[in-house]
């Protein structure tokens, strides 16, 4: 008999990347003072990181047992990150890209292991100026890879309603999501295949670092896997959400569905040939079209709308989300469906400006402005240059 469904049983962290900005220009930083980088892990250790690039930096979550707890800290230290940038001259932007970044402009972090990223991968390392956002659930019972397997037709789903890289290199993709595409250049990403256990899992972990294909599993940039450091199963394929009431939303949906999917063996156990590569598409779909997608439903014939998605899953975590979400927070899922996602909210603010005469450059610095004060409305930007 499984143990009793308990919030302790499926505690979970998040992992939040920003842009730093230029308080004045709005542009990607492209030298992070060392003061800044001092000043954070003086004041929060562990709970801020630097990533490949410098314009770049992490919240780390504690464990959370809980969605108010987590919504409380992730805004604390959203707050508190930018408080010390602000004193840098610079602003932090959650956004899966950056409307004005040139990634010929930005440095690299200095540290061994980026350094050899960017031997390995040449342009493709350098090119890689984008912000994820990284949920982590643990699995109380079971194989998580197998777990992994069944949850994998859920991921184009959470792609569509984190969306928020519309913009890329001074202009307009025509995606939502166009940090994705980015992605899909490196090799080891995407949607991963269909292992049989952990076993299986680990032995393709070992061939390819006999091979000197990679160190270890946190090579693997797939958006789902089981955490190399955690025992956990680490959700991947969201953009960073420019509001943090959405980050908690989407970490509380998977942290639903994991539990579902422990509760009910039988969930997502059913698949073909075709099934990873009709992930695929309705990844695609999410990209091109967010929250207007509509995703093939492999076994029921028909294509599904992203809000009758929501509500299949709502319906689904029923019982998990009675224990699990007692903070409420899976109802800005509604909110997401009603005023769009990041990506809409760029996308409207620049074609406003553009219809009214503005530059394309000044509307862009209009969406970072409204991305800086979404992400952490406490700081302030200078007039633009």
């Amino acid at each position: 008999m499984m143990d009793p469904l308990t919030p302790e049983a499926f505690t979970f962290g998040i992992e939040e990347e920003f842009f730093l900005i230029d308080r004045r220009t709005r542009h990607a930083a492209t030298r992070v003072p060392k003061q800044f980088v001092k000043n954070c892990q003086s004041r929060f250790g562990d709970n801020v990181t630097f990533e490949l690039q410098q314009t770049q930096v992490e919240i780390v979550s504690p464990v959370f047992t809980g969605g108010a707890q987590a919504r409380d800290e992730m805004t604390r230290l959203r707050a508190g990150v930018a408080e010390i940038a602000q004193s840098a001259g610079l602003g932090i932007v959650a956004a899966g890209t950056h409307p004005l970044a040139n990634w010929r402009r930005q440095r690299h972090t200095q540290k061994p292991r980026y350094d050899r990223l960017i031997e390995t991968f040449q342009m493709i390392g350098r090119r890689d100026v984008m912000c994820g956002m990284h949920v982590h659930v643990a699995v109380p019972t079971g194989d998580r890879v197998a777990l992994m397997n069944r949850l994998m037709p859920w991921l184009p789903l959470f792609l569509a309603l984190s969306t928020s890289s519309p913009f890329w290199n001074l202009g307009r993709t025509g995606l939502f999501c166009y940090r994705q595409s980015a992605i899909d250049e490196w090799p080891r990403a995407g949607i991963p295949d269909f292992f049989d256990d952990q076993a299986d899992y680990d032995a393709f972990i070992g061939r390819l670092a006999r091979a000197d294909a990679l160190r270890d599993g946190s090579e693997l940039w797939w958006a789902i896997r089981p955490s190399p450091s955690y025992p956990t199963l680490e959700l991947r394929i969201c953009d960073s959400c420019t509001r943090v009431a959405d980050t908690i939303a989407l970490a509380t949906l998977f942290r639903c569905l994991v539990s579902a999917h422990v509760r009910r063996p039988e969930l997502g156990a059913k698949r073909s040939t075709a099934t990873r590569r009709l992930i695929e598409e309705n990844r695609w779909r999410a990209q091109r079209h967010g929250l207007d997608a509509r995703f093939i439903d492999e076994f029921g014939d028909r294509e599904i709308s992203v809000p009758e998605l929501v509500t299949e899953a709502m319906e689904l975590t029923a019982p998990d989300a009675r224990v699990l979400d007692t903070a409420g927070d899976l109802r800005t899922l509604g909110a997401i469906l009603a005023r769009g996602t990041s990506a809409h909210a760029q996308l409207a603010c620049y074609d406003v400006l553009s219809a009214a005469g503005t530059s394309s450059l000044d509307a862009l610095r209009a969406v970072v402005d409204w991305l800086a004060m979404t992400t952490c409305p406490r700081q302030t930007l200078q007039a633009a240059a």
